[in-house]
């Protein structure tokens, strides 16, 4: 299955099929955290690597498809997300070209943009299943960043950004609602959850948790909570 836009084919042996029987019904958005689009590329499609995503973007907007919607990439690792513990079978990873350290250049963005499009029609993806690698994989890693635009991709229907709503700080409500959202944070992970919720969230937010994350957190619940009984988190 090609993507929209036009992909150029980059073959990796690096995939195998979904387990379970599993369809897409989760995007991970990474970065490649190399000096060159080119040499990511090639990296995921090394035997050695043992990793792959299903897409490359490149700063200047280049499109590499190397694994088939319908196969099983090997890029988001140990990790869950909501009801999902098998990330890679259940998404579509996409690397985007940057170090971590820059800004995303228009191009790339435009791109990303238009492929989103394309995935989420073809899949019948709703955008607050769009996620970062840092969403799904808490204190290890920290991709696509915080100099990542969430925000433009909620403007234009391909993510979702909460709006603020009563801020009373409440520690236990704060790590129920991210559980109620996606979030899946272990024993002694409070300040693990909270550095990837501002990752996402709050970019550049310091210092202990406060009343505007958990008003933010409470909104993502409410609005779009992952279980079909939130209770059942409570």
């Amino acid at each position: 299955m090609i993507g929209s836009p036009e992909a150029i084919s980059f073959p990796s042996d690096n995939f195998g099929p979904r387990r379970n029987c599993a369809r897409p019904d989760l995007i991970v958005l990474h970065y490649t955290a190399m000096d060159s689009a080119e040499g990511a590329r090639d990296w995921l499609c090394n035997p050695e690597a043992e990793v792959s995503a299903h897409y490359v973007i490149s700063e200047t907007g280049t499109l590499w498809q190397l694994v088939s919607e319908d196969m099983r990439a090997w890029h988001a690792g140990a990790g869950a997300w909501g009801g999902v513990e098998d990330v890679n079978s259940h998404s579509i990873g996409i690397e985007i070209a940057n170090t971590g350290s820059a800004p995303f250049p228009e191009p790339q963005m435009a791109v990303l943009e238009q492929l989103l499009s394309g995935i989420l029609a073809r899949w019948e993806i709703p955008a607050h299943r769009v996620i970062g690698h840092s969403d799904s994989a808490i204190g290890r890693k920290i991709d696509p960043g915080a100099r990542f635009d969430w925000q433009r991709l909620a403007r234009r229907g391909l993510s979702i950004w909460p709006e603020r709503s009563v801020d009373e700080l409440d520690a236990e409500a704060f790590r129920r609602n991210c559980a109620r959202f996606g979030y899946v944070a272990g024993e002694g992970q409070d300040s693990a959850l909270l550095n990837a919720f501002r990752l996402r969230f709050r970019p550049w937010a310091s210092g202990v948790l406060d009343e505007r994350d958990c008003g933010l957190a409470a909104e993502l619940a409410r609005r779009w909570p992952f279980a079909p009984n939130p209770e059942l988190l409570a």
